[in-house]
């Protein structure tokens, strides 16, 4: 078997730039990005420096993906996944409590505006349930609506990542909730190590606060780089 590179364990892992000023999340993105890959821009961010923020992070050499959870009529979703797409994003997702007519919607809309931008179309995700919630029950269902739909892969929790493994092999799974051991879960209701996300089958972990909060960033980056890099070899 080839040996694993760096280039493929920092493919496994995006940053959540999860700040208000865009100047520190940049800061903390160029400080990191020896061991992640992806940049996570969620509505925080996004909110404070706007589209700008996507190239400046693609210029770092990351690929960005863009949080943006989108949710409303089918129309209003297109559209908008028609303008995001053609910034040359990575990853784009959609929240599959919206329904299959959204998520049709929003992916032949995110296609379209990749197509006129002359980007690649980003791989679009959709959000099942989110890791803060301790309530599962309407996870089998937005699996099937995110696979029926189209969707390239979905957000889910560690616990769920062999759920959707057996049901739809060829999703990507976009794993939050990851916490080194022994450390604060915070808001999360569903967590796994590092390495426990990546032996379970997770393709993508967005670590947060994982990093931010620690007293060392590099250090708790490193660790995490570290607990992939073993779980992949």
């Amino acid at each position: 078997m080839a040996k694993v590179t760096d280039v493929d364990v920092r493919s496994h892992l995006a940053l959540g730039l999860d700040f208000d000023d865009p100047i520190v999340a940049l800061d903390r993105a160029f400080a990191l990005r020896e061991w992640f890959g992806v940049a996570k821009v969620g509505h925080e961010l996004y909110a404070a420096a706007g589209p700008s923020i996507i190239a400046q992070l693609r210029d770092i050499g990351y690929g960005v993906f863009l949080d943006a959870k989108l949710h409303d009529i089918p129309n209003t979703v297109g559209s908008a996944a028609r303008v995001l797409a053609r910034y040359g994003l990575a990853y784009l997702n959609f929240h599959t409590s919206g329904g299959l007519e959204m998520l049709l919607a929003g992916i032949e809309g995110a296609r379209e505006g990749a197509a006129q931008a002359g980007v690649a179309v980003p791989k679009l995700l959709g959000v099942t349930v989110l890791t803060s919630d301790s309530d599962t029950s309407a996870f089998a269902r937005r699996l099937d609506l995110a696979s029926e739909s189209g969707c390239d892969g979905v957000v889910c929790s560690a616990l769920e990542v062999e759920r959707v493994k057996v049901a739809h092999p060829g999703l990507i799974t976009m794993v939050p909730g990851i916490r080194l051991a022994g450390s604060d879960n915070n808001d999360q209701a569903r967590v796994a190590t590092p390495f426990d996300a990546i032996r379970n089958g997770a393709d993508v972990l967005v670590i947060v606060r994982t990093v931010h909060h620690a007293v060392d960033p590099a250090a708790a980056a490193a660790q995490v780089f570290d607990e992939v890099a073993s779980a992949l070899d």
